[in-house]
């Protein structure tokens, strides 16, 4: 009999070890022998912790499951009060196109052989086959561009680091995630970290990479775990070390792990973190991709622009590049989260609606209420209200809304929400976290926290000062903390006037 609990932080915190221990007590109990597996999460937040047993028809879900449940699990499963139906046809999940997220909850996140089977290393294997040259034109015409936020082409970055002299060169992998309703970078780690070690090596290879970093924070303990017991089997095993899959090329990696700044996020501030120096902001030039760690040069790439490049390099270009619209191509991972009444992760083709996402998969809020605002991007992002739910998800469609996709979080608000106080929090996240590197972010993040408050105070004069302040920070930073605060403070002011109105009857 084999059960799947997941060992995933979220399920984690929902209580998956005790029903995980109760079930290996239930099991030992009526001298049923099992196989116990702590695989990733299916990214049904809702549903966590959520079991899985393997029948004949396929694994059968149960969730949410307490300790308390575990008994009646070994009696008639089919008649469990908790039981979901078969897994893969759940609504959540036969409406996902999986790509990069195909083997997170599918797989014991730590056996190499589980991995192979469900066609893992075959990217890695056909990398082998090709010039580095070629490896990064399939990146190129692939349309994959970054899924940390900018949505930078990351062929062009990759091709800017093969075309550097020959010398020590490195990929450094951006597991920082700090942006608040982001988790799809943690999820991969603890569900399926072999894929992010292989599109490392593909990376590698790419380039002439000898040599590679995972960057983390210190509040992702069971990811850093995660990734370092994986590493280890990939090296035991020969897929890391001085001759990767037997091939005579080099590619080894390790976790580094930060204290967990946010603009530690930032890939100089992060290159900064990575040598050991404190993480402030690098002006720019020199690009990372040829002056990066240690001054070599460096590819950086977040966890899912490089946990995608296997499923490229296995399946070929043109067929991750028909999925999206426009310039969007591929899939994203979509982390729904907030006042929302089915959170969390979501992977599919750009391209739906911010509506479809909040109301139709996110099943819209949590307490009843109508939603009020949809904040995309992280703190960060814009607001969104209502009137633009028919914006496609894709990097120009958001941007000619003045918004942006960012590491695709979305983090819904109901009618209760007041968006001067969301404005006034954007400020005060940017004020904290500054490196203090460059004056606008410096000084305007602070600053604008007083205007806000003017405001707050029934002082509409301060109105057009927030808006000067906004547009400075913008122009003038120099990196994204200071230059997108504006986004979400702009977006308060533009869609949710009268919020902002109210603060000056109140005052009145």
């Amino acid at each position: 009999m084999r059960i799947y609990v997941p060992i995933d932080a979220a399920a984690r915190a929902l209580g998956s070890d005790a029903v995980a221990d109760a079930v290996a007590r239930e099991a030992a109990k009526r001298g049923i022998e099992i196989t116990l597996i702590r695989n990733g999460s299916r990214g049904m937040v809702w549903l966590e912790p959520l079991v899985e047993i393997v029948t004949d028809l396929g694994r059968m879900g149960f969730g949410p499951m307490t300790p308390a449940d575990v008994p009646a699990l070994f009696d008639a499963p089919e008649h469990h009060p908790k039981a979901l139906g078969l897994t893969e046809e759940l609504p959540w999940m036969v409406r996902q196109t999986r790509l990069t997220f195909a083997r997170v909850g599918v797989i014991d996140p730590l056996s190499l052989a589980e991995y192979e089977l469900h066609h893992g290393l075959k990217g890695l294997r056909r990398a082998l086959t090709m010039t580095g040259a070629e490896i990064v034109k399939e990146v190129t015409d692939s349309g994959l561009r970054g899924r940390g936020g900018a949505g930078f082409p990351t062929g062009i970055k990759w091709k800017t680091v093969h075309d550097a002299p020959e010398g020590q060169k490195y990929i450094v992998c951006n597991a920082d995630e700090g942006d608040s309703a982001t988790f799809a970078d943690r999820m991969l780690m603890e569900g399926d970290p072999f894929t992010l070690i292989e599109g490392m090596a593909i990376a590698g290879l790419a380039v002439g990479a000898t040599r590679g970093y995972v960057y983390t924070r210190s509040e992702y303990p069971d990811a850093v775990a995660q990734m370092t017991r994986a590493i280890e089997v990939a090296r035991k095993e020969g897929v890391l070390g001085a001759s990767v899959l037997g091939s005579g090329r080099a590619f080894d990696m390790e976790v580094r792990v930060g204290a967990g700044a946010y603009v530690c996020g930032e890939e100089t501030s992060l290159l900064n973190s990575l040598e050991g120096k404190r993480g402030v902001v690098r002006a720019k030039p020199p690009l990372p991709a040829l002056q990066g760690f240690l001054g070599k040069p460096t590819v950086v790439n977040n966890v899912i622009s490089l946990a995608s490049v296997p499923v490229i390099m296995e399946r070929g270009a043109a067929f991750y590049r028909d999925y999206g619209i426009g310039r969007s191509h591929g899939t994203m991972a979509l982390q729904i989260a907030g006042n929302v009444k089915y959170g969390g992760l979501f992977e599919t083709a750009f391209g739906l609606t911010l509506g479809e996402i909040v109301n139709d998969i996110g099943g819209g809020t949590a307490t009843g209420r109508p939603v009020k605002a949809v904040q995309v991007g992280g703190p960060l992002g814009a607001y969104f209200p209502p009137a633009l739910f028919d914006t496609p998800f894709g990097y120009e469609e958001f941007a000619a809304k003045d918004g942006l996709i960012g590491h695709a979080g979305v983090c819904i608000f109901d009618d209760s929400a007041d968006m001067l106080s969301q404005a006034r929090f954007a400020m005060e996240f940017c004020a904290i976290e500054s490196c203090g590197k460059c004056t606008p972010c410096r000084l305007g993040a602070v600053r604008g926290v007083e205007t806000i408050d003017r405001i707050a105070r029934g002082d509409s004069s301060a109105i057009p000062l927030l808006t000067d302040l906004c547009n400075t920070m913008k122009a003038g930073s120099l990196c994204a903390l200071g230059g997108f605060t504006p986004y979400p403070v702009m977006s308060s002011l533009t869609h949710f006037p009268d919020d902002f109105a109210r603060a000056k009857e109140a005052a009145e």
